[in-house]
């Protein structure tokens, strides 16, 4: 999908640049807005803000249909980020390579949430063979759902789900990047501004992860590549 950007005051490299700085290096608006003023573009850091809530939701939907294949053996896990002072869950999955498959942000942690997690995993990267998870039940019935439904449809296979603590830790340690830079953000002021903010996070992760044909470009190029 080609984003957009007629009818910006701002060129769309400018607008780009912006949003991947802010993603990657998570500093804030206000000390942005400096850096764009030193680069010579006067943007105020309301309009930076906004950027990154349209802009970056838009550039992680392109993601999928544009990273390289990833294994069949995936490690499945949440995490907590802070929203308005209160906790709420950020779902994630990684394949056995530590590559990224997907990404949600919740308000709730229970068989629902996690289930919607994996229709949407799936849905973008195809029927894993196995999934390692941790002891949480939710988790257990959001992928035995997923083999309901595999049954249903008259497939004689089924996803192996596995409960072993020590196989996840490479995706606790994925967990590390996000959660360093949403730290120096000092949390978000609504759920969709955090949502938006994270898609943008893994993007930066998954160039750095180099889970993109680059041809030789920069991690900004890519970055603007994305937005097509």
């Amino acid at each position: 999908m080609t984003i957009d950007f007629k009818g910006s005051q701002y060129p769309k490299n400018v607008i780009l640049y912006a949003v991947f700085f802010y993603v990657r290096y998570a500093v804030s608006y206000r000390d942005l807005e400096e850096i764009m003023a030193e680069r010579g573009v006067e943007v105020d850091h309301a309009s930076l803000n906004r950027w990154v809530l349209k802009y970056a939701p838009l550039i992680a939907a392109n993601v999928q249909a544009r990273k390289r294949p990833t294994a069949v053996s995936w490690r499945m896990d949440e995490t907590y980020i802070k929203v308005k002072g209160k906790w709420v869950y950020y779902y994630r999955a990684i394949d056995k390579f530590g590559k990224t498959l997907d990404f949600m942000l919740s308000e709730h942690r229970d068989e629902a949430a996690a289930t919607a997690f994996f229709s949407r995993a799936i849905g973008n990267n195809g029927f894993p063979d196995r999934v390692v998870i941790d002891k949480r039940g939710a988790n257990l019935a959001g992928l035995q759902n997923m083999n309901c439904l595999l049954i249903l449809n008259g497939w004689f296979w089924l996803i192996e789900v596995l409960q072993v603590k020590y196989l996840n830790n490479i995706i606790q340690q994925d967990h590390r990047f996000i959660k360093k830079l949403t730290r120096l953000m000092k949390g978000f002021k609504s759920f969709i501004s955090a949502s938006a903010t994270l898609d943008g996070i893994e993007v930066a992760h998954l160039i750095r992860k180099r889970q993109f044909e680059t041809s030789g470009q920069s991690a900004f190029q890519q970055f603007a590549t994305l937005a097509g």
